[in-house]
C-alpha cells in the first residue's frame, strides 16, 4: 500500500470519534449532516475512483476496499453514502469525453449519486432523449453533485429487445445530469442506513443531450486504466468489504460492552469471565476472518485479472457476485450473533449493536446480494469447462504485483 493510501486510511480512523458520536444524530436526521460530507470530501472520500489525470487517487482495488470497510467499521450509514458516492465515478468513464471532462471541470470531489434500478424509460427524440422515471434508493442524492439513472429504453412506448435479444432482459441506457435537474421525493423512512437519505428522485418528460447518455452492457470507455474497464465485475467487490466493516464494528462494540465488567442477569461471572461468552466470541470472530480473508483474496484476484485486461468476462461477474453473497450472509450471521450475546442492553437504541444489526439487514436486502444469483455461478460450473477452471481454479497473483 502506498504511503498516499496509508495516510488516506489515517484520516479516516482519525475520524472515529466524531463519527460514532453523531450516530444519533446521522440516524434522527435519514441523512449525513452537510459538515461531515464536507469533511469526508476534504479529506479525499470521493475522489478515491477518480483518475489521476482529473486528481483523483485512483485507488487500487484492494485499497479502495480497505477504505470502504473502514468507513463501515465507524458507521453503516456514513459508509454507504461514501460508497455509493465515491464508487459511482467508475460508471463516469462510459460517456463521451467532453461530458465526463465536464463533470470534474470543478475538481475531482465530485459525488455522484445513483441507483441499480432501471426505474425509467428513455424514448429517443432528436438530439437526445426523453426521460421519464421514479427511481427508488438514490442514496446520497441530497448532498449529490450528479445524479446518475438507469433507463429502460422503448419505441413507440414499448421496451426494446437488449443483447440478448427478445428471451433476453430490455435494452438498457444510462443517463447522468446534475443534481439540480432531479426532484426529490422524500420516501427514505426505513429500519436501517437510516442516514443515507435514500429517497427517490424522479424526471418527468425530461429532454436529455444525447452527451449525457452511456450504454452500460457494451459502451465503450473515453478512459483508460484498470478501474474502468470492467465496472460490473468491481461493483459486487464493494458490498462485501461494506458487509466485513459492519461486522467488525459490530464484533468491537460486543467486546467493548464486555470489557465494562458487565454480568448478564442469572450468569454466575461476568461475561469476560464466562467461557460460554468466550466460546461465543471465538465462533464469531472465526466466521468474521473467514469472510474477511474471502473478501480480500477475491480482491487480489480481480485486481490482477484488471491489470492483465481480463476482467471483463461473465466467469468473474458470477464469482464476484458469489463472493458478495456469501461474505455478506456470513456477516448477517455475525452481526445476528454480536447482537444476542450482547443481551438486554442491545435493545437500547444507544446500543450500537442494534444499529449494526438493522444496518447490515437493510443492505442485505440489495439486489446485488441475494441467494438467487447463486444460480448464475452454478450455471457456469456445469455447462463450461473454461468457466469452471475461472472460478474454481483461479490462481492468485503474488502479493506484491501493483
Amino acid at each position: 500500500m502506498s504511503q498516499t493510501a496509508q495516510r488516506f486510511l489515517a484520516d479516516i480512523r482519525e475520524l472515529a470519534p466524531h463519527v460514532t458520536a453523531r450516530a444519533t444524530e446521522i440516524e434522527a436526521g435519514r441523512r449525513i449532516p452537510p459538515d461531515l460530507v464536507e469533511t469526508l470530501r476534504s479529506i479525499g472520500v470521493f475522489r478515491m475512483f477518480v483518475p489521476q489525470t482529473h486528481g483523483g487517487l485512483e485507488l487500487d482495488l484492494p485499497t479502495a476496499l480497505e477504505v470502504i470497510a473502514t468507513l463501515s467499521r465507524l458507521d453503516g450509514s456514513v459508509a454507504w453514502t461514501a460508497m455509493i458516492g465515491a464508487g459511482s465515478a467508475i460508471f463516469v468513464p462510459y460517456l463521451p469525453r467532453e461530458t465526463y471532462d465536464q463533470v470534474y471541470q470543478n475538481g475531482p470531489d465530485m459525488i455522484i449519486a445513483a441507483s441499480a434500478q432501471p426505474a425509467g424509460t428513455a424514448e429517443a427524440v432528436p438530439g437526445g432523449w426523453r426521460i421519464n422515471g421514479r427511481w427508488p434508493f438514490m442514496s446520497g442524492c441530497q448532498h449529490a453533485d450528479w445524479i446518475l439513472g438507469f433507463c429502460i429504453v422503448t419505441e413507440g412506448g414499448k421496451p426494446l429487445p437488449g443483447p440478448a435479444g427478445e428471451d433476453g432482459p430490455p435494452m438498457l441506457r444510462g443517463f447522468v445530469l446534475p443534481a439540480r435537474e432531479w426532484q426529490i421525493e422524500d420516501t427514505w423512512y426505513v429500519a436501517g442506513l437510516k442516514g443515507t437519505g435514500s429517497h427517490h428522485v424522479t424526471l418527468r418528460d425530461m429532454l436529455v443531450p444525447a452527451a449525457n447518455s452511456f450504454d452500460p452492457v457494451s459502451g465503450g470507455r473515453c478512459q483508460p486504466g484498470p478501474l474502468y474497464q470492467a465496472v460490473l465485475q468491481l461493483i459486487p467487490l464493494f458490498h462485501s468489504a461494506f458487509a466485513v466493516g459492519i461486522a467488525e464494528g459490530a464484533l468491537d462494540a460486543l467486546v467493548e460492552l464486555a470489557n465494562t465488567g458487565r454480568q448478564q442477569q442469572r450468569a454466575a461471572v461476568p461475561m469476560r469471565a464466562s467461557e460460554i461468552f468466550q466460546y461465543e466470541l471465538g465462533c464469531i470472530e472465526a466466521e468474521l476472518r473467514a469472510a474477511r480473508a474471502f473478501c480480500q483474496v477475491q480482491a487480489r484476484s480481480h485486481w490482477h485479472h484488471a491489470l492483465a485486461g481480463t476482467l471483463n468476462n461473465d466467469a468473474l461477474l458470477a464469482q464476484g457476485t458469489q463472493t458478495a453473497i456469501w461474505v455478506t450472509a456470513t456477516c448477517v450471521r455475525v452481526v445476528d450473533a454480536c447482537f444476542a450475546a450482547g443481551g438486554g442492553s442491545a435493545l437500547y437504541e444507544t446500543s450500537p449493536l442494534q444499529q449494526r444489526m438493522r444496518d447490515l439487514h437493510v443492505a442485505a436486502q440489495h439486489v446485488g446480494v441475494q441467494q438467487r444469483h447463486y444460480v448464475n455461478s452454478g450455471k457456469l460450473l456445469l455447462d463450461s469447462p473454461t468457466a469452471k477452471s475461472n472460478i474454481v481454479g483461479d490462481s492468485l497473483p503474488d502479493s506484491r504485483e501493483r
